[in-house]
């Protein structure tokens, strides 16, 4: 992997902790019928970095993360999983501006180290 890959990597990891509890309240809301605890743990992956991806970044467009989620979902989810994933996340793309304001207005979790 390229060092632009590399720190891009990092990036997303990182960002994603920041704002883990935010991304998973947000998940609950928009596919109650999932309970997170239930919800494979690579799909809630998925999700947690494609909405990084577009409610917090302004990196990547919106319409590119969700196809790279479901991408990532056809090659390490369930049968069922890229469906799902494209329905929260098309939902959650429908109130864009919306939940951006109100991710941003919570603070970052703090990371150790």
């Amino acid at each position: 992997m390229e060092l632009a890959g590399v720190e891009f990597a990092r990036a997303l990891v990182h960002g994603v902790i920041a704002y883990l509890p935010y991304m998973d309240r947000l998940i609950a809301r928009f596919a109650p019928e999932w309970p997170l605890d239930q919800m494979a743990v690579i799909d809630r992956n998925i999700l947690r970095i494609a909405m990084y991806e577009f409610l917090v970044t302004d990196e990547t467009p919106v319409k590119v993360a969700i196809n790279e989620a479901v991408e990532l979902a056809k090659v390490y989810g369930s049968d069922s999983a890229p469906r799902f994933i494209n329905g929260v996340l098309g939902t959650l793309a429908d109130h864009l501006e919306e939940l951006q304001r109100e991710v941003r207005r919570g603070e970052p979790v703090a990371m150790a180290g």
